[in-house]
């Protein structure tokens, strides 16, 4: 008997176009063969995963979707993780190195890519959808006004590429925005020494009070004064590279 097709959850808009599903899944690079496909819904993508040379998982929180993707994927029943990804309890799918991709529900995208950047160390590729607004923000460079937290954290760790634009007529239901499909690649660059937490509590702290100059928001957050004499310190958040936030988590050094 077959499975009733799952029903919309989590923000989530199913795709229904092949040649989509086929592009985002080509725009794998291939350079790892241990893939996770967060939240698969039908399985339209991940049916173009399905290949000789990519040890694949796949991870859904939704009971609908679980059963429906265990019927229609049978050779993959075993690989299927009925979890959250972004819980805390959910244990990374791989001991090794390993690939994300997905069609990501919009209204968890960000907390997805916080995740992500968790397990940085063993992701060195993300291909993902998301409303294009998001991807735009996390690709925007410094003084743009859609540049913010993840825009300079997922910069800190990953190449961006904003690969295409996905109009919104390609879902079941369609949303209301366009979407868009990113590539993040783990680049090389190492911060040894730095203390990575306070790294993410500055810039969190920086743009939680986007208007004000960057001295008064990490005041304002618990940081000492006397750490925030630097000129530097009187630019808002927008106005500084990743590099800058790196030289003033140093220059701070709790």
């Amino acid at each position: 008997m077959m499975s009733i097709r799952p029903k919309k959850h989590l923000g989530q808009h199913f795709l229904t176009d092949e040649n989509i599903a086929s592009k985002i899944a080509g725009s794998l690079t291939g350079n790892c063969s241990n893939l996770l496909e967060i939240g698969p819904g039908e399985g339209m993508l991940t049916k173009y995963l399905v290949r000789d040379e990519l040890n694949l998982k796949l991870i859904e929180i939704d009971d609908e979707s679980v059963s429906f993707l265990r019927s229609r994927f049978p050779q993959l029943s075993n690989d299927i993780l009925h979890a959250d990804f972004i819980s805390k309890t959910a244990e990374p799918a791989f001991e090794e190195e390993f690939a994300v991709i997905g069609n990501f529900p919009y209204n968890i995208s960000s907390q997805i890519l916080f995740k992500i950047l968790e397990y940085r160390d063993r992701i060195p590729e993300v291909v993902g959808m998301f409303q294009k607004e998001v991807a735009e923000r996390i690709a925007s460079p410094p003084g743009n006004k859609t540049y913010g937290i993840l825009s300079v954290l997922v910069k800190a760790y990953y190449h961006i590429e904003y690969l295409f634009t996905v109009s919104e007529h390609v879902f079941r239901p369609p949303p209301k925005v366009k979407s868009a499909v990113i590539r993040l690649t783990r680049h090389t660059k190492s911060y040894e020494g730095l203390n990575e937490k306070l790294f993410f509590r500055i810039v969190k702290a920086g743009f939680n009070q986007r208007r004000k100059t960057l001295r008064n928001s990490l005041k304002n957050a618990g940081f000492p004064t006397e750490k925030l004499q630097d000129n530097i310190f009187l630019k808002r958040p927008e106005q500084l590279s990743v590099e800058e936030f790196l030289d003033i988590t140093k220059t701070i050094n709790l």
